[in-house]
């Protein structure tokens, strides 16, 4: 998952798996573009809940952090 410098509101992320890619709210965790499977979409959309707060703050700040996968 990634994000790019300077990217447009809302605040997303890019989620890549295998040739696949999805687009996700930070705040609402859904997939708004992309191809992902559902199974991925999931994981990601779990993922996002834990991290939604942190994952805020780099958007607001572009202050990029290593947070840790899931368990």
């Amino acid at each position: 998952m990634f994000f790019k410098p300077k990217e447009h509101e809302p605040s997303h992320i890019h989620a890549l798996y295998g040739e696949y890619v999805g687009v996700f709210n930070i705040k609402t965790h859904k997939m708004t573009d992309g191809d992902l499977p559902s199974k991925a979409q999931e994981l990601v959309e779990e993922w996002l809940s834990i991290n939604e707060e942190k994952l805020q703050t780099m958007w607001d700040t572009q202050k990029i952090v290593k947070l840790p996968p899931l368990e």
